[in-house]
């Protein structure tokens, strides 16, 4: 069974970083590795993308400040997080989605991002 776990999240000051992660279990070939945002009053958003292929897609509003990365051989993702602003504040969900269309979200972590 599938099951991704996620760490990293935390307090931290406006312009620092973090780096979160994403340890998916019972990992076969997948198709893309997603990062969502959710915050009080907001829409859910999608911050970034990350192909099979290494190829990386992102929100306007953390290009340039965000990396997603992924380890294979640890089977675990990662979003690197620079240059922090208070409205990056959010619970940050991990989902991956398979070849076949199955998807599965892990359990979410907060980032809090203080002014």
């Amino acid at each position: 069974q599938v099951q991704l776990v996620e760490s990293g999240g935390g307090l931290v000051q406006a312009g620092g970083s973090l780096r979160l992660s994403c340890q998916v279990s019972g990992l076969v070939n997948y198709g893309v590795m997603r990062w969502y945002r959710e915050s009080p009053g907001n829409q859910r958003e999608l911050v970034a993308t990350l192909a099979n292929d290494g190829s990386t897609i992102y929100a306007d509003s953390v290009k340039g400040r965000f990396t997603a990365s992924g380890d294979n051989a640890m089977n675990t993702f990662y979003l690197e997080m620079n240059s922090l602003k208070p409205e990056d504040t959010g619970d940050y969900l991990c989902r991956i989605i398979f070849y076949n269309g199955t998807a599965y979200w892990g359990q979410g972590t907060q980032v809090t991002v203080s002014a």
